[in-house]
Protein backbone atom coordinates (compact mmCIF):
# COMPACT_ATOMS: atom_id res chain seq x y z
CA UNK A 1 0.00 0.00 0.00
CA UNK A 2 1.35 3.34 -0.86
CA UNK A 3 0.81 6.46 1.68
CA UNK A 4 -1.59 9.05 0.46
CA UNK A 5 -2.40 12.59 2.20
CA UNK A 6 -6.46 12.06 3.15
CA UNK A 7 -6.79 16.00 2.88
CA UNK A 8 -6.35 15.28 -1.71
CA UNK A 9 -9.20 12.11 -1.36
CA UNK A 10 -11.84 13.19 -4.43
CA UNK A 11 -14.78 13.25 -1.99
CA UNK A 12 -12.95 14.82 1.23
CA UNK A 13 -13.32 18.60 2.58
CA UNK A 14 -10.55 20.35 4.43
CA UNK A 15 -11.71 22.16 7.34
CA UNK A 16 -9.42 24.68 8.82
CA UNK A 17 -10.52 26.81 11.48
CA UNK A 18 -8.46 30.09 12.95
CA UNK A 19 -10.00 31.66 15.76
CA UNK A 20 -8.30 34.68 17.29
CA UNK A 21 -8.60 34.64 21.36
CA UNK A 22 -7.40 38.17 23.37
CA UNK A 23 -8.20 39.10 26.82
CA UNK A 24 -5.97 42.10 29.11
CA UNK A 25 -3.96 41.32 31.72
CA UNK A 26 -3.85 44.14 34.51
CA UNK A 27 -1.48 45.13 37.07
CA UNK A 28 -3.51 47.22 39.61
CA UNK A 29 -4.68 48.37 43.56
CA UNK A 30 -7.43 48.01 45.09
CA UNK A 31 -9.92 46.85 42.37
CA UNK A 32 -13.12 46.41 44.91
CA UNK A 33 -12.52 49.99 46.10
CA UNK A 34 -15.92 51.61 45.43
CA UNK A 35 -14.58 54.73 43.47
CA UNK A 36 -12.58 52.22 40.81
CA UNK A 37 -14.61 51.69 37.81
CA UNK A 38 -11.91 49.20 35.99
CA UNK A 39 -13.78 46.19 36.84
CA UNK A 40 -16.89 47.23 35.78
CA UNK A 41 -15.02 49.10 32.74
CA UNK A 42 -13.23 45.42 32.25
CA UNK A 43 -16.91 43.98 32.22
CA UNK A 44 -18.04 45.89 29.48
CA UNK A 45 -14.95 46.11 27.70
CA UNK A 46 -16.74 44.51 24.64
CA UNK A 47 -19.20 47.92 24.91
CA UNK A 48 -22.26 46.39 25.03
CA UNK A 49 -23.84 48.87 27.21
CA UNK A 50 -25.97 46.35 29.04
CA UNK A 51 -26.17 45.39 32.46
CA UNK A 52 -23.89 42.30 33.11
CA UNK A 53 -24.68 39.40 35.26
CA UNK A 54 -21.98 38.47 37.46
CA UNK A 55 -21.74 35.20 39.80
CA UNK A 56 -18.77 35.62 41.80
CA UNK A 57 -16.67 33.10 43.76
CA UNK A 58 -14.12 33.83 46.64
CA UNK A 59 -11.37 31.27 48.02
CA UNK A 60 -11.63 29.91 51.70
CA UNK A 61 -8.36 31.12 51.96
CA UNK A 62 -8.45 34.65 50.90
CA UNK A 63 -11.90 35.75 52.88
CA UNK A 64 -9.88 34.22 55.90
CA UNK A 65 -7.33 36.14 55.45
CA UNK A 66 -9.04 39.23 54.35
CA UNK A 67 -12.66 39.56 56.18
CA UNK A 68 -13.57 42.92 54.90
CA UNK A 69 -13.41 41.58 51.38
CA UNK A 70 -16.67 40.23 50.85
CA UNK A 71 -19.01 42.95 51.86
CA UNK A 72 -16.45 45.12 49.95
CA UNK A 73 -17.29 42.66 46.62
CA UNK A 74 -21.45 43.37 47.42
CA UNK A 75 -20.93 47.20 48.24
CA UNK A 76 -19.03 47.70 44.75
CA UNK A 77 -21.76 46.24 43.30
CA UNK A 78 -24.38 47.88 44.92
CA UNK A 79 -22.64 51.34 43.89
CA UNK A 80 -22.92 50.06 40.17
CA UNK A 81 -25.90 48.63 40.18
CA UNK A 82 -27.08 50.46 36.93
CA UNK A 83 -23.91 48.74 35.57
CA UNK A 84 -23.75 45.47 37.00
CA UNK A 85 -26.21 42.82 38.75
CA UNK A 86 -24.65 40.18 41.35
CA UNK A 87 -26.28 37.41 40.22
CA UNK A 88 -26.01 35.79 44.39
CA UNK A 89 -24.58 37.09 47.28
CA UNK A 90 -20.78 36.18 46.61
CA UNK A 91 -19.51 32.35 46.71
CA UNK A 92 -17.16 31.06 48.89
CA UNK A 93 -14.93 27.81 47.78
CA UNK A 94 -12.69 25.82 49.04
CA UNK A 95 -9.22 26.65 47.49
CA UNK A 96 -5.40 25.18 47.95
CA UNK A 97 -4.51 21.90 46.23
CA UNK A 98 -6.52 19.80 48.40
CA UNK A 99 -10.03 20.89 47.34
CA UNK A 100 -8.74 20.87 43.72
CA UNK A 101 -8.67 16.89 44.31
CA UNK A 102 -11.90 15.82 43.33
CA UNK A 103 -15.08 16.96 41.62
CA UNK A 104 -16.91 17.96 44.33
CA UNK A 105 -16.34 22.18 44.11
CA UNK A 106 -16.84 21.61 40.28
CA UNK A 107 -20.20 20.00 41.46
CA UNK A 108 -20.53 23.07 43.29
CA UNK A 109 -19.90 25.52 41.27
CA UNK A 110 -21.82 23.87 37.32
CA UNK A 111 -24.86 23.46 39.93
CA UNK A 112 -24.77 26.60 41.70
CA UNK A 113 -24.41 28.54 38.18
CA UNK A 114 -27.30 26.18 36.31
CA UNK A 115 -29.64 27.40 39.49
CA UNK A 116 -28.99 31.01 38.86
CA UNK A 117 -29.47 30.13 35.46
CA UNK A 118 -25.99 32.44 33.89
CA UNK A 119 -25.63 32.20 30.05
CA UNK A 120 -23.29 32.68 27.84
CA UNK A 121 -23.13 36.31 27.57
CA UNK A 122 -23.08 36.09 31.75
CA UNK A 123 -19.72 36.36 34.04
CA UNK A 124 -17.99 34.24 36.50
CA UNK A 125 -15.49 36.50 38.99
CA UNK A 126 -13.16 33.91 40.21
CA UNK A 127 -11.08 35.58 42.58
CA UNK A 128 -8.45 33.63 44.89
CA UNK A 129 -5.05 31.03 44.48
CA UNK A 130 -4.59 29.12 41.20
CA UNK A 131 -6.31 25.92 42.52
CA UNK A 132 -9.29 27.91 42.91
CA UNK A 133 -8.99 29.58 39.55
CA UNK A 134 -8.19 26.36 38.05
CA UNK A 135 -11.38 24.33 39.71
CA UNK A 136 -13.92 27.31 39.13
CA UNK A 137 -12.66 27.77 35.78
CA UNK A 138 -13.18 24.32 35.11
CA UNK A 139 -16.72 24.62 36.18
CA UNK A 140 -17.40 27.50 34.05
CA UNK A 141 -15.98 26.44 30.88
CA UNK A 142 -18.12 23.10 30.79
CA UNK A 143 -21.51 24.77 31.68
CA UNK A 144 -23.15 25.84 28.35
CA UNK A 145 -19.36 24.91 26.78
CA UNK A 146 -18.42 28.53 28.79
CA UNK A 147 -19.37 31.55 30.33
CA UNK A 148 -16.85 33.96 30.63
CA UNK A 149 -14.75 33.95 32.81
CA UNK A 150 -12.63 36.86 34.68
CA UNK A 151 -9.88 36.08 36.93
CA UNK A 152 -8.56 37.94 40.18
CA UNK A 153 -5.70 35.85 41.27
CA UNK A 154 -4.53 36.50 45.13
CA UNK A 155 -1.71 34.65 45.34
CA UNK A 156 2.04 35.39 43.91
CA UNK A 157 1.86 32.35 42.07
CA UNK A 158 -1.29 32.67 39.82
CA UNK A 159 -0.44 36.26 39.71
CA UNK A 160 2.52 35.54 37.86
CA UNK A 161 1.56 31.95 36.09
CA UNK A 162 -1.46 30.21 36.83
CA UNK A 163 -4.09 32.71 36.78
CA UNK A 164 -2.72 34.53 33.31
CA UNK A 165 -2.93 31.10 31.33
CA UNK A 166 -5.46 29.42 28.78
CA UNK A 167 -5.80 26.14 30.90
CA UNK A 168 -8.55 25.32 33.51
CA UNK A 169 -7.69 21.60 35.55
CA UNK A 170 -8.28 19.44 38.57
CA UNK A 171 -6.50 16.71 40.08
CA UNK A 172 -7.80 12.85 39.04
CA UNK A 173 -6.53 9.62 38.60
CA UNK A 174 -3.65 10.16 41.56
CA UNK A 175 -2.30 13.20 38.99
CA UNK A 176 -2.06 17.08 38.78
CA UNK A 177 -4.27 18.49 36.47
CA UNK A 178 -5.39 14.65 34.69
CA UNK A 179 -8.77 16.41 33.61
CA UNK A 180 -9.20 20.07 32.13
CA UNK A 181 -9.62 22.04 29.67
CA UNK A 182 -8.12 24.67 27.44
CA UNK A 183 -10.17 28.44 28.11
CA UNK A 184 -8.93 31.71 27.57
CA UNK A 185 -10.31 33.94 29.99
CA UNK A 186 -12.08 37.15 29.44
CA UNK A 187 -9.74 38.80 31.50
CA UNK A 188 -7.27 38.94 34.61
CA UNK A 189 -6.88 41.37 36.83
CA UNK A 190 -3.90 41.49 38.76
CA UNK A 191 -4.76 42.99 42.32
CA UNK A 192 -1.09 43.27 43.73
CA UNK A 193 -2.47 44.63 46.74
CA UNK A 194 -3.74 40.99 48.13
CA UNK A 195 -0.61 40.00 48.14
CA UNK A 196 0.01 41.72 51.09
CA UNK A 197 -1.60 39.12 53.19
CA UNK A 198 0.01 35.80 51.60
CA UNK A 199 1.45 33.68 54.75
CA UNK A 200 5.39 33.50 54.02
CA UNK A 201 4.92 30.04 52.15
CA UNK A 202 2.55 31.62 49.39
CA UNK A 203 4.73 34.27 49.22
CA UNK A 204 7.89 32.73 48.47
CA UNK A 205 6.41 29.68 46.67
CA UNK A 206 5.19 31.65 44.12
CA UNK A 207 8.79 32.96 43.23
CA UNK A 208 9.80 29.20 41.51
CA UNK A 209 7.83 30.12 38.62
CA UNK A 210 9.94 33.68 38.25
CA UNK A 211 13.00 31.54 38.65
CA UNK A 212 11.54 28.63 36.08
CA UNK A 213 11.33 31.20 33.35
CA UNK A 214 14.13 33.02 33.78
CA UNK A 215 16.43 29.91 33.86
CA UNK A 216 14.71 29.04 30.61
CA UNK A 217 14.16 32.09 28.53
CA UNK A 218 15.71 35.43 30.74
CA UNK A 219 18.96 36.03 31.92
CA UNK A 220 18.89 39.51 32.33
CA UNK A 221 16.03 38.73 34.58
CA UNK A 222 17.70 35.71 36.25
CA UNK A 223 20.37 38.14 37.45
CA UNK A 224 17.93 41.07 38.75
CA UNK A 225 16.51 37.34 40.69
CA UNK A 226 19.76 36.83 41.16
CA UNK A 227 20.72 40.41 43.16
CA UNK A 228 16.76 40.73 44.60
CA UNK A 229 16.23 37.81 46.37
CA UNK A 230 17.41 38.61 50.08
CA UNK A 231 14.36 41.31 49.00
CA UNK A 232 11.58 38.95 47.76
CA UNK A 233 12.92 36.84 50.93
CA UNK A 234 12.13 39.94 53.34
CA UNK A 235 8.64 40.44 51.73
CA UNK A 236 9.79 43.36 49.93
CA UNK A 237 6.55 44.94 48.03
CA UNK A 238 8.07 46.69 45.09
CA UNK A 239 10.18 43.78 44.40
CA UNK A 240 7.25 41.11 44.24
CA UNK A 241 5.27 43.28 41.95
CA UNK A 242 8.14 43.79 39.48
CA UNK A 243 9.06 39.78 39.73
CA UNK A 244 4.89 39.16 39.34
CA UNK A 245 4.53 41.64 36.32
CA UNK A 246 7.66 40.18 34.69
CA UNK A 247 6.58 36.68 34.83
CA UNK A 248 3.42 37.08 33.75
CA UNK A 249 4.57 38.72 30.56
CA UNK A 250 7.35 35.98 30.01
CA UNK A 251 4.53 33.71 30.23
CA UNK A 252 2.05 35.55 28.13
CA UNK A 253 4.43 36.41 25.51
CA UNK A 254 5.38 32.54 25.39
CA UNK A 255 1.44 31.39 24.86
CA UNK A 256 1.06 34.05 22.43
CA UNK A 257 4.19 33.70 20.49
CA UNK A 258 5.39 29.82 20.95
CA UNK A 259 2.72 28.68 18.33
CA UNK A 260 1.16 26.21 20.57
CA UNK A 261 -0.97 27.83 22.91
CA UNK A 262 -3.18 24.80 23.27
CA UNK A 263 -0.36 22.32 24.10
CA UNK A 264 -1.07 19.99 20.69
CA UNK A 265 3.03 18.94 20.36
CA UNK A 266 4.59 17.55 23.16
CA UNK A 267 7.25 20.53 23.94
CA UNK A 268 6.30 22.13 26.84
CA UNK A 269 8.89 24.42 28.23
CA UNK A 270 7.35 26.58 30.33
CA UNK A 271 6.49 22.60 32.51
CA UNK A 272 10.59 22.69 33.39
CA UNK A 273 11.18 21.55 36.47
CA UNK A 274 7.66 20.26 37.03
CA UNK A 275 7.95 16.77 35.79
CA UNK A 276 9.35 16.22 39.13
CA UNK A 277 7.61 19.03 41.08
CA UNK A 278 4.21 17.50 40.70
CA UNK A 279 5.39 14.25 41.79
CA UNK A 280 6.57 15.51 44.31
CA UNK A 281 3.00 16.89 45.11
CA UNK A 282 1.48 13.83 44.42
CA UNK A 283 4.03 11.77 46.96
CA UNK A 284 3.99 13.97 49.50
CA UNK A 285 0.04 14.31 49.46
CA UNK A 286 0.01 17.71 49.02
CA UNK A 287 1.85 18.98 51.91
CA UNK A 288 4.18 20.07 50.05
CA UNK A 289 2.60 23.23 48.05
CA UNK A 290 3.19 23.77 44.52
CA UNK A 291 5.40 26.76 44.48
CA UNK A 292 8.19 24.86 46.98
CA UNK A 293 7.95 21.15 44.62
CA UNK A 294 8.53 23.07 41.60
CA UNK A 295 11.35 24.67 42.98
CA UNK A 296 12.76 21.13 44.14
CA UNK A 297 12.27 20.13 40.61
CA UNK A 298 13.98 22.59 39.46
CA UNK A 299 16.99 21.96 41.43
CA UNK A 300 16.77 18.43 40.46
CA UNK A 301 16.64 19.40 36.78
CA UNK A 302 19.33 22.21 37.10
CA UNK A 303 22.36 19.72 38.66
CA UNK A 304 21.20 17.06 35.96
CA UNK A 305 22.03 19.75 33.53
CA UNK A 306 25.49 20.12 34.71
CA UNK A 307 26.21 16.89 34.60
CA UNK A 308 25.36 16.56 30.68
CA UNK A 309 27.49 19.40 30.25
CA UNK A 310 24.61 22.26 29.81
CA UNK A 311 25.14 24.26 32.50
CA UNK A 312 28.71 25.78 34.22
CA UNK A 313 29.35 24.46 37.89
CA UNK A 314 29.36 28.31 38.37
CA UNK A 315 26.05 28.78 36.36
CA UNK A 316 24.39 25.97 38.64
CA UNK A 317 25.98 27.49 42.16
CA UNK A 318 24.69 30.62 41.10
CA UNK A 319 21.31 29.57 40.89
CA UNK A 320 20.88 27.49 43.62
CA UNK A 321 22.28 30.48 46.08
CA UNK A 322 19.97 32.75 44.74
CA UNK A 323 16.69 30.13 44.73
CA UNK A 324 17.93 29.56 48.50
CA UNK A 325 18.72 32.89 49.59
CA UNK A 326 14.67 33.67 48.17
CA UNK A 327 13.75 30.74 50.76
CA UNK A 328 12.62 28.43 48.32
CA UNK A 329 13.38 24.59 49.37
CA UNK A 330 15.98 22.75 47.50
CA UNK A 331 15.06 19.45 49.29
CA UNK A 332 12.66 17.48 50.78
CA UNK A 333 12.80 14.08 52.41
CA UNK A 334 9.85 12.54 50.52
CA UNK A 335 12.24 12.14 47.80
CA UNK A 336 13.89 9.23 49.67
CA UNK A 337 10.35 7.19 49.39
CA UNK A 338 11.22 4.34 47.03
CA UNK A 339 9.38 2.11 44.95
CA UNK A 340 8.37 -1.69 45.85
CA UNK A 341 11.28 -2.02 43.00
CA UNK A 342 13.80 0.17 45.15
CA UNK A 343 13.90 3.12 42.23
CA UNK A 344 13.03 7.12 44.26
CA UNK A 345 9.45 7.36 43.73
CA UNK A 346 9.90 10.71 42.06
CA UNK A 347 11.53 9.15 38.93
CA UNK A 348 7.97 7.64 38.36
CA UNK A 349 7.05 11.45 37.41
CA UNK A 350 8.73 11.38 34.10
CA UNK A 351 6.41 8.65 32.94
CA UNK A 352 3.97 10.35 33.86
CA UNK A 353 4.69 13.34 32.51
CA UNK A 354 5.36 11.81 28.85
CA UNK A 355 1.57 10.85 29.74
CA UNK A 356 0.23 14.03 30.28
CA UNK A 357 2.26 15.57 27.30
CA UNK A 358 1.46 12.62 24.85
CA UNK A 359 3.17 11.52 22.23
CA UNK A 360 7.66 11.31 22.83
CA UNK A 361 9.09 12.42 26.13
CA UNK A 362 9.94 16.13 25.90
CA UNK A 363 12.04 17.70 28.56
CA UNK A 364 12.76 21.30 28.68
CA UNK A 365 16.47 21.76 30.82
CA UNK A 366 18.16 24.84 30.79
CA UNK A 367 21.17 25.57 27.96
CA UNK A 368 23.09 27.59 29.96
CA UNK A 369 21.24 30.41 31.66
CA UNK A 370 18.77 32.30 29.75
CA UNK A 371 18.66 29.58 27.06
CA UNK A 372 17.21 26.45 26.99
CA UNK A 373 17.32 22.90 25.03
CA UNK A 374 14.80 19.98 24.74
CA UNK A 375 15.53 16.73 25.40
CA UNK A 376 14.09 13.13 24.63
CA UNK A 377 15.70 11.11 26.89
CA UNK A 378 16.96 11.13 30.86
CA UNK A 379 19.64 8.94 32.30
CA UNK A 380 17.80 7.66 35.04
CA UNK A 381 21.15 7.42 36.81
CA UNK A 382 22.48 10.85 36.43
CA UNK A 383 18.89 11.98 37.73
CA UNK A 384 19.27 9.68 40.81
CA UNK A 385 22.82 10.91 41.36
CA UNK A 386 21.23 14.96 41.13
CA UNK A 387 18.75 13.69 43.91
CA UNK A 388 21.95 12.22 46.03
CA UNK A 389 23.40 15.69 45.36
CA UNK A 390 20.47 17.48 46.81
CA UNK A 391 20.12 15.41 49.57
CA UNK A 392 23.94 15.91 50.47
CA UNK A 393 23.61 19.57 50.27
CA UNK A 394 20.45 19.54 52.63
CA UNK A 395 23.21 17.87 55.29
CA UNK A 396 25.61 20.70 55.01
Amino acid sequence: MTESDPSTHPDAYHQRLLVPFDYPVLFVHNIFEAANPLLADVLDRRRERRRHRVAVYVDAGLSAARPALMDQIKEYFHSRAEQLELASPPQIVPGGEEAKNGWQVVRDVMWTLGNLHLDRQSFVLAVGGGAMLDMVGFATSLVHRGLRLVRVPSTVLAQNDAGVGVKTGMDEHGQKNFVGTFAPPFAVINDLAMLDSLADRDWIGGCSEAFKVALIKDAAFFDWLYDHANALARRDQAAMEHLVRRTAILHLEHIATAGDPFEMGSARPLDFGHWAGHKLETISRFRVAHGQAVAIGIAIDLVYAMSKGLLSRIELERAMEAMSACGLPLWDACLDERTADGERAVLAGLEEFREHLGGRLTVTLPNGIGQKIEVHEMNSELLAEAVEQLRERSLI
